[in-house]
């Protein structure tokens, strides 16, 4: 069982799709996020919820049509099935992302270029890829269950 999970996750192919559609879905995000704010005045922490789901919402899409499209039973509730397990899965996520940042943060380091601390930004990345990680995971073997023949 240990093996066919292993075996399952490291699919490359995979792997690379998955973390294209989050690419995707970064500039779906930060595109929404800025329109609400600046074309809306939409309160910042408002607006980025709204990017999270906007892009939570697109990867599903894409991810369900290429990245798994050989996985999950056909038909309108599995497939809603899927999206709701997903965005539980993103939601777990985007909270990885939070407590990474917070606790990177909390740390006494100080990175000074040209007057800016750039510590204030290098747990976003950490946290970025802690979480893809995470989500490939639990999006592999929760929303689509990869291990089920």
């Amino acid at each position: 069982m240990v093996r066919e999970t292993v075996d399952a996750l490291v699919s490359g192919v995979r792997f690379g799709k998955f973390v294209s559609v989050g690419a995707i879905g970064a500039v779906f995000d930060v595109t929404t996020t800025t329109a609400l704010i600046v074309g809306f005045g939409v309160l910042g922490e408002y607006a980025k919820l709204v990017g999270a789901e906007v892009a939570i919402v697109v990867m599903f899409a894409i991810n369900e049509r290429w990245t798994f499209s050989e996985l999950g039973a056909p038909g309108a509730l599995p497939t809603l099935k899927r999206f709701l397990r997903s965005n539980l899965v993103r939601s777990g996520g985007l909270a990885v992302q939070f407590l990474i940042v917070r606790a990177l943060r909390q740390l006494d380091v100080s990175v000074p270029v040209f007057g800016f601390d750039l510590w204030q930004l290098i747990p976003i990345p950490i946290a970025i890829g802690a979480s893809m990680f995470l989500n490939y995971v639990a999006e592999s073997l929760i929303t689509w269950r990869v291990t089920r023949s």
